[in-house]
């Protein structure tokens, strides 16, 4: 509650009043002032009230919210002691109690607040709703005292001062590269806009204007990118037309343009309030802040997923135990797709809004865990952005004077290993798809698949102008990669990350493959390996999860009916060249068995086998004899 809020609380409350004349008029006075906003005016009149009259216990409280509303808090704190002290046990002390032990919380002195809070609602019933409430703040106090105790080794630092170029800038938001930042940056006319910066290397650009088109005279601000920082979705409360305070719009680069943004529509924007946007990697799936009916409390966490065709679904609330009677701010869903960091003022914490992290998993959301000291202070804690390798957190810090907020700017930490522990990192795939002959770039789907459950992991599309791309791998298990564009042979990649040590998958370091695809055309001798067809040694039975190939071949037969396609296996030099020879036709022929079941004409497909005749690389090591077993496609 803000200190106008409790000061217009406490006017109705218990009172003691003046016994002289000359302090009352003093005291009103005061209020007079007060209630004309000239807070510094009115405390000489309140100050003079309590020496007029010394048992003037209303003074006391009115004169340390007038402290308060002038951030004097240890002056505050004096004033609503003075309170106590003249009826320690009596119900009129009541608001005093309730004042001082905020303050103190306030200021993150819990072991001085508890005995106050404890005295405070002995004044209740037990199960009163103002009993339970006070027994939350002695919770929260004594979680705060532990918190304080057990310290998180962490040493918050700017990252630029190079970024500092106006009065405050917060909510950062990165690429997975952590090459492009985007930040809300409030100017000195009090318009707020979205700024970029891009890292070198070395050092980071100066901030310029995200975009004309994004950025007007009035304000825009709490942005997501996807992994790719080519979908932005961003919060705007005035000045285009919505359906409510404040809409979500989304707005995509193509090349080095952002489109003209677009209101997300009825589906997630209401009548209510919605803001603070977070989307996943790949920009499918969204999970926003909305006060609508049908929540759990206040301002709850809400998702929605984007469809086949481009439209966001109806959203459905996050749910216990993320959301609580309270209000819940700024989510932010990692590059994992799985751990949700969040602002929430409802669950223990050491006071304000806290910060908190929840993973995602098959039976629904963990039990949400505080971030700790001092990450989260007594003070609200805003937002938070974790790099998609688990290793670096961004936000935005308060720098104070006095125990006063003068301005925001952007910090950035090394996550601590208990939080490293818990946030599964991923890496990153990027580089430039093209026309393998022509170098045209080509606006291709990228698919990220689970080989276990045959499901699209991700799913995101190369720059039409550029043929740029990124795409997020996980760590652990077993993904194929599919590049596809119609009329070209698509692109199969393996990776398989069930045999790296945690320090591999800790590495969290990027990866650049740019993909030359061939053009499906009739006579040519372009080929394309199928590197998720998996087989035993020796055998030619195809494993259970080369399913997902295999299914992406025959959709890949059905779409291009005209088509007819070789079948080509190779073995190493290991064994028998009879023997290889014939295993390679056995498996080639396997994969065709397949596509017929699956409807595709066998006189559109020929299997062939070539044993160990034709090698992709010398059979010199193990490495170079995997890639030379293999499975190979091209047109007739």
């Amino acid at each position: 509650m803000g200190v106008w809020g409790l000061f217009l609380l406490l006017t109705v409350g218990p009172r003691s009043y003046a016994q002289n004349a000359k302090a009352r008029e003093l005291y009103n006075q005061a209020i007079k002032l007060f209630g004309e906003r000239k807070a510094g005016e009115a405390i000489p009149f309140m100050e003079q009230a309590t020496k007029q009259d010394p048992s003037f216990m209303d003074a006391y409280l009115k004169l340390g919210q007038l402290y308060e509303f002038t951030r004097r808090y240890e002056s505050a704190i004096s004033a609503y002691r003075s309170a106590i002290q003249l009826q320690p046990d009596s119900p009129a002390a009541g608001a005093a109690y309730q004042a001082l032990s905020n303050s103190l919380l306030r200021l993150g002195r819990y072991g001085e607040a508890l005995p106050y809070l404890e005295k405070f609602q002995a004044m209740f019933p037990p199960q009163s709703v103002q009993a339970q409430r006070v027994a939350r703040q002695i919770a929260s106090a004594k979680f705060a005292q532990e918190a304080v105790l057990h310290r998180q080794p962490v040493d918050p630092k700017p990252i630029s001062s190079v970024l500092q170029t106006t009065p405050s800038q917060y909510f950062p938001v990165l690429t997975a590269d952590e090459q492009t930042l985007v930040f809300t940056a409030l100017k000195p006319e009090g318009d707020e806009d979205l700024m970029v910066s891009t890292f070198n290397g070395e050092t980071w650009s100066p901030p310029v204007s995200l975009s004309p088109s994004i950025n007007t005279p009035d304000n825009e601000g709490t942005a997501s990118l996807s992994a790719d920082g080519r979908m932005l979705v961003f919060t705007v409360c005035q000045g285009r037309k919505g359906f409510g305070s404040c809409d979500l719009y989304i707005s995509r680069k193509t090349g080095s343009d952002w489109s003209a943004p677009e209101n997300l529509g009825p589906s997630v924007n209401t009548r209510f309030y919605e803001s603070q946007p977070s989307l996943s990697a790949d920009g499918r799936r969204l999970y926003f802040v909305s006060d609508r009916p049908g929540g759990k409390g206040r301002r709850d966490i809400w998702r929605s997923d984007l469809d086949a065709d481009g439209n966001w679904l109806e959203p459905v609330n996050v749910g216990v135990p993320v959301n609580t009677p309270f209000n819940e701010a700024s989510p932010f869903i990692h590059a994992n797709g799985q751990s949700l960091f969040f602002a929430s003022e409802g669950h223990l914490g050491l006071g304000g809004y806290d910060l908190f992290v929840s993973d995602s998993s098959n039976t629904g959301w963990s039990a949400p865990a505080n971030l700790g000291f001092p990450i989260n202070t007594s003070e609200d804690q805003a937002s938070l952005f974790v790099s998609a390798n688990g290793k670096r957190a961004y936000y935005s810090f308060e720098e104070q004077k006095d125990g006063v907020s003068q301005k925001s700017r952007l910090y950035t930490f090394e996550l601590p290993e208990s939080l490293r522990e818990r946030v599964k990192p991923v890496s990153y795939l990027k580089g430039v798809i093209a026309d393998a002959k022509t170098r045209k770039p080509l606006a291709a789907i990228v698919e990220l698949v689970d080989l276990k459950t045959n499901q699209i992991v991700s799913r995101v599309h190369a720059d039409e102008q550029t043929g740029q791309y990124t795409a997020i791998l996980p760590t652990g298990g077993e993904y194929a990669l599919y590049v596809s564009v119609p009329g070209y042979l698509f692109k199969s990649l393996s990776f398989d990350f069930t045999q790296k040590t945690k320090s591999e998958r800790e590495a969290g370091a990027g990866m650049s493959l740019n993909v030359p695809l061939e053009p499906a055309i009739a006579g040519e001798t372009a080929k394309e390996t199928l590197n998720n067809l998996f087989f035993e040694t020796g055998r030619y039975d195809l494993a259970e999860k080369s399913r997902t190939e295999l299914d992406r071949l025959a959709a890949f037969m059905k779409a291009s009916p005209s088509v007819k396609i070789e079948i080509a296996g190779h073995t190493d030099d290991r064994g028998d060249g009879a023997a290889n020879l014939a295993l390679s036709q056995k498996r080639a022929q396997s994969v065709v068995d397949y596509l017929v079941k699956a409807g595709i004409s066998s006189d559109r497909i020929r299997a062939v086998g070539y044993g160990k005749a034709r090698p992709l690389v010398p059979n010199t090591s193990d490495e170079n004899r995997q890639l030379n077993r293999r499975i190979e496609w091209r047109v007739l």
